[in-house]
Order: C-alpha cells, then structure tokens, then sequence
C-alpha cells in the first residue's frame, strides 16, 4: 500500500538510501534537508528528478521545521509517515567538549526530533494515525569512549520514543525505534570534534587517543563489507511496509557483531517495562489502539 511519508537528513546517508528505495516501492516522499537552494542543491535537483517533493527543513529551527512540514501537508494532503534520520556525531574526549559543543549536537539529535514530532503529531492524530519512526543507534544503548556527547544524545532519543510510544498509542499512532551499528557513509565526514582541547595533555598516557580508535574503527569496516548502509534502508522500508500493530518497537541493524549482544539487553528492558507497566496499572498503553 503506497504510503505519504517525510524524511528529515534526506541528502545523504541512511537519508538518501530510504528515500530511493521508499521511491522504488511506489510511496509517495517528502524529502527534507537544508541547503536545498545551496550545498545540496544537485542531491535536491537528484531526488526530485526521482519523483520526491524536496523541501527546505533545518531541525534546529522551529519556524523552518513549522513552516515546511505544514506546507507539505497542503501540498501533498496527508502525512502517514515521519522518519527522523537527521543526526551528527562526534568524536574526542567528553571533557573536552564545551556545553555550546553540546547543545550544537543536541539541537539537531533530540530537540530537532522533537521539534519535527510537535508539528506532525496533531496532524496524525486528527487523522486518527500516522507512523512515527525515530533513527537511534546501538550507541543509544552502549557507551564507547570518544562517543560520550553522541551517546547522551541517543540515549535520550531511546526515551524520548519510548515515551512517545505510550502516550500516544491510545491515538492509534504507532512509534518505533531504529539502531543502527557503525556503517561507512557521509556521517562520518562530519562528526563534531571538542572545541576545548587545552586538557589534551592530561590523557597523554591513556590508549588508544580519539584518531587512533576511529582509524581502527574504519579499517574494520572496510573489511567487513556486508556493512552496508543499504542494510538501514531497507529495514526502514519493510517498518514503513509492516501493517499497523505489527510492528517491533526497537529494530537492530548492524553486522558487526555489536547488535548480537543488544539483542538480549532489548529484550529484557521489554519484559522489565510490561511488568513495571502492569504494577501499575497502566500496560494498556504499551497496546496501539486500531
């Protein structure tokens, strides 16, 4: 069934992949991303010669976030999708990242997230649904060092979606969490790094330094090829093609070994929340409402 949905980091990344092959599949895309009329002007031109509606959206803004996704739904009549993939990442030592390094990287992780959310959720919920489909990380459920702002910021996501999910299953709106591993895409080039580097010279003597274990992190990538960003993709069509009811709250895509043990972890937060749910009283709300 084809579907009308809206992706916010649409020019690269998991963000081009989905909108090609939700395109591929016949769904009808409102690709989001900034510098539509500048930086990403060709990747804009690229998605709309595909057939997506390619809007202006920066997520750190609440007018443009307001103004383009209300516009979209003039345009295009009805949103039965929102995927919030824009992120950043970060790499180097947490002491060194000021606190404007990290409301930089929060506005677009978790408040851009949630600035997309107030917008759309009225619009699901006067239409009695809509599909809520939040890109997290297994960093959202692990730390490694040289990650830690990274980290905080999708561990928040993971609680702002489980949140989400219970407060609004009552209205039919169906929330779900992506984690993706580590995969080789333009994410990479643009991670944050610490502006405050004057306590470099307190952790000469720890191993391996921030450059050294992202080096190794991307050589075990380019040796393990089927970590492939493609992988993120498709598992957020087959979320956008699962019927309503039937999908899984937390999805794992990765390939390198890190997912196996997350497995077990997500599973057992799941039967810790339905048991503190039902001391409760309250687990009916970890029941989508048809």
């Amino acid at each position: 069934m084809s579907q009308t949905i809206l992706i916010t980091g649409a020019s690269g990344g998991f963000g081009e992949r989905t909108v090609k092959i939700l395109l591929q599949q016949n769904h009808k895309v409102v690709a989001s991303m900034r510098g539509v009329t500048g930086k990403n002007k060709e990747k804009a031109a690229h998605l709309a010669g595909l057939g997506a509606k390619v809007v202006e959206l920066d997520v750190t803004n609440d007018e443009s976030v307001e103004k383009a996704i209300l516009n979209a739904i003039r345009e295009v009549g009805n949103i039965d999708v929102v995927i919030n993939n824009a992120g950043v990442g970060v790499l180097g030592r947490q002491e060194a990242f000021t606190i404007e390094d990290f409301r930089k990287l929060f506005e677009v992780n978790v408040f851009g997230v949630q600035r997309v959310l107030r917008t759309i959720i009225p619009h699901f919920r006067e239409n009695g649904g809509g599909t809520i489909i939040n890109v997290s990380s297994l960093l959202g459920r692990i730390t490694i060092p040289y990650y830690g702002p990274y980290n905080a910021s999708k561990w928040a996501i993971e609680a702002l979606t489980e949140n989400y999910r219970t407060e609004l299953s009552s209205f039919g709106i169906d929330v779900c969490i992506l984690e993706p591993g580590g995969f080789p895409t333009t994410f990479m080039d643009n991670l944050i790094k610490p502006s405050d580097t004057s306590r470099d010279s307190q952790y000469v003597n720890v191993e391996p330094s921030p450059e050294v274990f992202f080096q190794n992190f991307e050589q075990a990538l380019a040796a393990n090829p089927a970590q492939d960003p493609q992988n993120v993709a498709e598992a957020i069509s087959k979320l956008v093609a699962t019927p309503k009811g039937h999908r899984q709250f937390r999805t794992i895509v990765d390939k390198m070994g890190m997912g196996d043990h997350i497995e077990g972890y997500n599973e057992g937060l799941k039967q810790i929340t339905q048991g503190v749910y039902g001391a409760f009283g309250i687990d009916h709300l970890l029941k989508l409402k048809n």
